[in-house]
């Protein structure tokens, strides 16, 4: 399969690369380094194994770019407004668009924008950042799990997971709705308080008032996922979730980077979406409306 990638930063970038490290056909979009990566390559820095693509096909147009059978996009969802317009030039009847991005109702509101259009889940569990041009640092994990959230032919997501797979990834098939929250429990905890007390993942769990305060944030957030009849998620998770992270190197999320470099916050899917769902089904989550409101706080007072 042909793939292209919308977005090579930190997850798209070391996805996109691991695939073309593995001999599949994979075009990049790139933007403010297009012309770096295009003369020195692509750069992956892994505790896995490091590579360098010498010639990737990259790309600064999408136009320019050939038709693909699967597409993965890694922008940020602050962009997700351009999404349509990115992702018409690459689609054949048959491709599919999956969304490897954090939060909850990326894939309802593409549908609406794009009725028709195959669309599954990305769900990464990998610490990796690029904070310089055509360098991707991955420095922990680094599975991903994949949910079907629309497309009709049962064989392409798990080809998907089949590519992945023999690139060297862990990576699963899994249920949509319950990969989306289990993803959450993570996420709406670590994201905002590494923003809101200037830390790392590793500072918040090794106080003890932070890390009961994580503790209850995922709660809220598995309880939230429980009114939505998720099924599978449990207070076993949460707690699986800190241990995971004490193991993991300290780390700063993707919205504390995006912080630290003056970039928008994801605080839509991340926070506002999820919680208005939640109360949809007749749930409050006031600790991740606080911290919701200090984000929104500190992102109209920096600019």
């Amino acid at each position: 399969m042909r793939y292209g990638i919308i977005g090579t930063g930190a997850i798209g970038g070391y996805y996109g690369g691991k695939l073309a490290h593995a001999g599949k056909e994979v075009h990049f979009l790139l933007h403010r380094d297009y012309e770096f990566v295009k003369q020195h390559g692509l750069q992956v820095d892994s505790c896995d194994g490091s590579f360098h693509l010498d010639h990737p096909n990259v790309y600064g147009k999408v136009e320019d770019m050939p038709l693909c059978d699967v597409v993965l996009v890694g922008l940020k969802s602050v962009n997700n407004h351009m999404l349509p317009g990115l992702l018409k030039p690459l689609l054949h009847q048959d491709s599919l668009v999956v969304l490897i991005q954090n939060g909850i109702g990326l894939e309802d509101d593409l549908q609406q924008k794009m009725p028709g259009v195959a669309i599954a889940a990305g769900l990464a569990f990998i610490c990796s950042a690029k904070t310089e041009p055509g360098r991707v640092d991955h420095q922990c994990y680094g599975s991903i799990n994949f949910g079907n959230y629309s497309c009709k032919e049962e064989g392409m997501v798990p080809q998907v997971v089949e590519d992945f797979t023999a690139a060297g990834v862990e990576a699963h098939l899994v249920e949509y709705q319950e990969a989306r929250w289990k993803k959450a429990v993570w996420n709406m905890p670590f994201n905002g308080m590494t923003v809101a007390l200037d830390t790392q993942t590793d500072k918040l769990l090794a106080f003890p008032d932070t890390e009961q305060l994580i503790f209850e944030q995922m709660m809220e957030v598995i309880e939230a996922a429980q009114h939505l009849g998720v099924k599978n998620i449990d207070e076993s998770f949460a707690h699986k979730m800190i241990a995971t992270t004490k193991a993991m190197t300290p780390y700063s999320p993707s919205m504390k980077l995006d912080y630290d470099f003056h970039r928008p916050m994801e605080i839509h899917y991340l926070y506002s979406r999820p919680i208005e769902e939640a109360r949809k089904a007749g749930f409050r989550m006031p600790k991740l409306e606080m911290l919701e409101a200090q984000l929104k706080f500190l992102e109209s007072h920096r600019y």
